[in-house]
């Protein structure tokens, strides 16, 4: 066979396998997302389960008012004041768990943001949180919940390589603007964000950025909009979802 030839059936060859290659790659990132929306949906039930189990604790501690006061009562009476102030403790530390939920009008919504915040005061982060979400929504929970535990994780893994604590901050504003939900959330990053074609990276190893990649194909999903910014020392996203 001719030389000429030969080239030809190798140009060809090295078009299948890349087309094959490009395939394969897309199938796996396919793969890798349904594997992804699968696990974060479960994580979103455990999460909306332990919050209502947080709201059904709240009316019984309601409920049971009564009987802390007469609790109380009796330990003030035969004075057990030592028993007493444990008692008047453990009810303030509950109160105080209620009182730092953040009761947005939405469960499911609740259930991941006191869930990912939780974790972010664990970890000495400052949080300035608001959230306003309707009870009932047009797009998926389970989508939204997504969307706002992927900006959160992105959000604490950029603050775990601040090493200055008091630096650490993430801030989240959820409202409706109009017939669209707007997220908001900023935080700390520890220098210049990486990008390649005009989108941010992952600061993980690889930069595969599939929490980023997830975000951006749900709000593709139901024709909404997502800006980022990354300006002096800190990062954000706004995303406007629409609701009707």
């Amino acid at each position: 066979m001719p030389v000429y030839a030969w080239i030809g059936v190798i140009a060809i060859a090295l078009l299948v396998l890349t087309g094959s290659g490009l395939a394969l790659r897309a199938y796996l990132y396919r793969l890798v997302d349904r594997r992804i929306a699968s696990f974060q949906s479960d994580l979103v039930t455990k999460h909306c389960d332990e919050v209502l189990n947080i709201y059904r604790e709240m009316r019984g501690w309601r409920h049971d008012y009564h009987n802390h006061i007469q609790t109380m009562k009796a330990y003030r009476y035969l004075e057990q004041n030592d028993r007493l102030d444990d008692y008047l403790i453990s009810l303030d530390q509950d109160l105080t768990d209620v009182d730092n939920l953040i009761k947005s009008g939405n469960v499911m919504v609740d259930a991941i943001l006191n869930s990912k915040l939780s974790l972010a005061k664990s970890r000495r982060i400052n949080i300035n949180a608001k959230a306003v979400v309707p009870g009932e929504l047009s797009l998926s929970e389970t989508d939204l919940c997504v969307i706002i535990g992927n900006l959160l994780d992105n959000a604490m893994e950029a603050c775990a390589r601040i090493e200055n604590e008091t630096e650490r901050f993430i801030r989240i504003y959820i409202d409706i603007k109009r017939d669209q939900l707007y997220i908001s959330v900023t935080n700390t990053s520890g220098g210049q964000i990486k990008k390649q074609s005009g989108r941010y990276l992952s600061s993980k190893p690889g930069y595969h950025g599939f929490g980023l990649m997830r975000i951006d194909r749900l709000i593709e999903k139901y024709g909404g909009y997502v800006k980022r910014r990354d300006e002096e020392s800190a990062f954000t996203t706004e995303i406007l979802l629409p609701l009707k």
